[in-house]
């Protein structure tokens, strides 16, 4: 009777101890590093280019940042959308980051598990022989808590930490991956719009030159030209074809890239030259957007709080390192029934408990824990200066693209305007050569220039209406989706 109320005294004070335990935990102390956030590295506001003298102004009252825009609303042309819509659920890049995410979520639950005991059931059993020539056994079964760290000065707790600061990354990371992926499908459609373009201004200009030098054959026969006319008429039209040739081949590699980024055929998605007169020119224009001010790239830019998180990360780190100079205090508990005989073991009067905590204070380690510091607040310095190179270059693609902006619709201007010049002049050099005004090789001129001209005409509206998908991109817009957005975000499971 006695036994039995010392073993029912000890299993009431059990609790009293798991307790105490807890509020010590609860109590301990953090070694993480009070966290400051660096200073942006950047002038104050974006530089001014063109004819504004005056640097870019942050957001009126009623502008929406361009991170706040949602690609479903910053572009508007319908089959563009159902391409980034198709790249967003089939694109390989994309699926590899969500399941990046899922996987540092998992590894962070595995480090915020550490915080709590691991309650596992335990069975044992031996059999040796004694002194006096006979067999000594002992069985137990119950619950048992095996090395289960008291975290007194906050190891674990930055250890977690440090996980959720590279889960958190990884989500930031998707959004920058979903970024750039709206950026490249907007990209490269644009790029087969305008190899669309340029093939029909190839096959037009191969028919001028067709009529050219048949023309030119015509005169040659009748003797009012010299062979010299016909064999500059000839080169011309097989230069065309050659360009017509390289402009076939360009287009299929576009397409190619575009199907690499949608994952998936693209039948029937893509408009051509014969069902849309000049795709590129008459493509409708994305939504404007502010630039705003580079602080506001700190928020809306995910590759730099992607960064941000990295450092935290690393700052948690260092108070892992700094922990591991204190005492590790763990607890090893069991508790069930304990009997000499198998049958025994769970009668009445066999309950017991065990209680063996254990402190390890490090006294020689030779530098170990000192390097596991050095290392820490290494990566801590290192994490700071990608931070602010993540800073500087967004700042730096900021600004060229609102350079592009700022410059591109004066030169799309200006070369339309030439192309019409060149137009004219063709027209009139063809009709001085017909009445033989004028010569053979002043005609020419007038065609190849003319089909540079178109040409240049093409590639600096594809320039332009890229700068606008760039831009969009720099300042942190595609990231967001509407409510029935097909890239859900991930959570941490707390």
């Amino acid at each position: 009777m006695e036994m039995k109320a010392r073993l029912m005294t000890k299993t009431t004070r059990l609790p009293q101890l798991l307790a105490l335990g807890a509020a010590m935990l609860l109590a301990g102390c953090s070694m993480i590093p009070v966290y400051e956030r660096p200073a942006a590295p950047v002038a104050a506001s974006f530089p001014a280019y063109g004819s504004n003298s005056q640097a870019a102004p942050a957001l009126a009252a009623n502008a929406v940042p361009a991170a706040s825009v949602a690609w479903q609303d910053f572009f508007a042309d319908d089959r563009l959308k159902r391409l980034i819509d198709l790249a967003l659920l089939n694109n390989r890049d994309l699926r590899v980051a969500v399941l990046t995410i899922e996987q540092a979520r998992a590894q962070y639950q595995i480090q915020r598990a550490e915080q709590f005991p691991t309650i596992s059931a335990a069975a044992t059993g031996s059999r040796q022989p004694n002194a006096n020539g006979g067999i000594t056994s002992q069985y137990s079964a119950g619950l048992a808590v095996s090395a289960y760290e008291l975290d007194f000065f906050g190891r674990v707790r930055s250890l977690k930490e440090a996980a959720l600061g590279q889960y958190l990354a990884t989500e930031e990371g998707r959004k920058t991956v979903q970024i750039s992926l709206i950026s490249n499908v907007a990209n490269s459609y644009l790029n087969v719009l305008a190899d669309e373009e340029l093939l029909e201004i190839t096959r037009q200009t191969l028919a001028t030159r067709q009529e050219s030098v048949k023309l030119s054959r015509l005169r040659f026969d009748s003797g009012v030209t010299s062979e010299l006319d016909f064999r500059q008429a000839e080169s011309l039209l097989e230069a065309a074809r050659v360009a017509y040739a390289q402009q076939q081949r360009q287009r299929a590699l576009d397409e190619n890239l575009l199907t690499l980024l949608v994952g998936q055929p693209l039948a029937g998605e893509l408009p051509t030259a014969a069902s849309q007169s000049q795709p590129l020119v008459n493509a409708q224009l994305m939504a404007d957007v502010p630039a705003g001010l580079p602080s506001e790239l700190l928020t809306n830019r995910p590759d730099i709080r992607q960064a941000e998180q990295l450092l935290l990360a690393s700052n948690a780190n260092i108070g892992a390192a700094r922990a591991a100079f204190f005492p590790n205090i763990s607890l090893t508990v069991t508790a069930g029934s304990a009997s000499s005989h198998l049958s025994g073991l769970f009668k009445s009067g066999a309950w017991g408990w065990t209680l063996a905590p254990q402190l390890l204070l490090p006294i020689f380690d030779a530098g170990r824990n000192k390097a596991g510091l050095a290392s820490a607040t290494a990566g801590q310095g290192i994490a700071v200066a990608q931070y602010e190179q993540a800073i500087q270059t967004a700042f730096r693609e900021v600004a060229d693209a609102l350079a592009n902006r700022s410059t591109l619709a004066d030169q799309l201007q200006s070369q339309q305007a030439q192309a019409n010049a060149e137009a004219v002049r063709f027209r009139l050099s063809d009709l001085r050569y017909r009445n033989g005004v004028a010569s053979y090789l002043d005609l020419l001129d007038a065609q190849r220039s003319l089909f540079t001209a178109q040409q240049a005409v093409v590639q600096t509206r594809l320039a332009q209406l890229q700068s606008q998908v760039v831009l969009y991109r720099a300042l942190g817009g595609g990231w967001k989706d509407t409510p029935a957005g097909p890239v859900a975000s991930a959570s941490p499971g707390f």
